[in-house]
């Protein structure tokens, strides 16, 4: 099992910026944990769940939304096994609640924005204010 415990939320004004973090522990059985899918998936009321971005922990392959591509940023720390999420130009429309998510992945893998995770943190809230 892991455990993922997510910081960073906030309330911002359009235009401002957040980073996220999720802190992993654990293991996925059959898997190493550079052998995983760490990502971000958001929900708000009356939205569907939404896939962030995704980044493979050996492949180091990314896949960021479609909404969010050319603001958003993920990365890993590898010897902390600490994912982040720096966010910029927030919009009000990314207001939602941001879980940190893993799943196994096999080596070399990649990630999608759309993969169903194994592994779902608490969540932090992303409040953005026009």
């Amino acid at each position: 099992l892991v455990q993922l415990v997510e910081s960073g939320g906030g309330s911002v004004q359009a235009g401002g910026s957040l980073k996220l973090s999720c802190a992993a522990s654990g293991s996925i059985s059959g898997y190493t944990d550079s052998e995983w899918c760490m990502g971000w998936f958001r929900q708000a009321p009356g939205r569907e769940r939404e896939g962030v971005a995704f980044i493979h922990t050996n492949s180091g392959s990314t896949a960021y939304g479609d909404s969010v591509k050319g603001r958003f940023t993920i990365s890993r720390d590898s010897a902390k096994n600490t994912l982040h999420l720096q966010m910029n130009s927030l919009k009000p429309e990314d207001t939602a609640m941001y879980y940190c998510t893993v799943r196994g992945s096999p080596w070399g893998g990649t990630c999608a924005t759309d993969d169903i995770s194994d592994f779902w943190g608490q969540g932090t809230q992303v409040t953005v204010s026009s």
